[in-house]
């Protein structure tokens, strides 16, 4: 049974830091790049980073500096360090396989995913 779950979340001041995990199961994690996603109200999710096996990275313009991708093959865990956080970064993060997300039934499968609040 396929599943993602992200953790890590909370709220933070602008300039504080966060670590985020994402504990995956029911498929062959180190086949797989991962990534991150966010989506703040009212908007559509986007990528954030994402992750190659054995460990090539790439993070959004936005993000480039402040955020690092990272992953732990042998816990099935990939994590983004968030440093620098503005009012901005407020989203739900959520991780998912990358370029194609994990499918169940014909749609994308997403897990629950945590939030981030960035506020004073």
């Amino acid at each position: 049974q396929l599943q993602l779950v992200e953790s890590g979340g909370g709220l933070v001041q602008p300039g504080g830091s966060l670590r985020l995990s994402c504990a995956a199961s029911g498929f062959t994690f180190s086949s797989y790049s991962m990534s991150w996603y966010r989506q703040s109200p009212g908007k559509e999710r986007e990528l954030v980073a994402a992750i190659s096996n054995p460990g090539g990275s790439i993070e959004a313009d936005s993000m480039k500096g402040r955020f690092t991708i990272s992953r732990d093959n042998a816990k099935n865990t990939v994590y983004l360090q968030m440093n620098s956080l503005e009012p901005e970064d407020t989203a739900v993060y959520y991780c998912n396989t990358f370029p194609s997300r994990l499918r169940v039934n014909g749609m994308d499968y997403w897990g629950k995913g945590t939030l981030v609040t960035v506020s004073s």
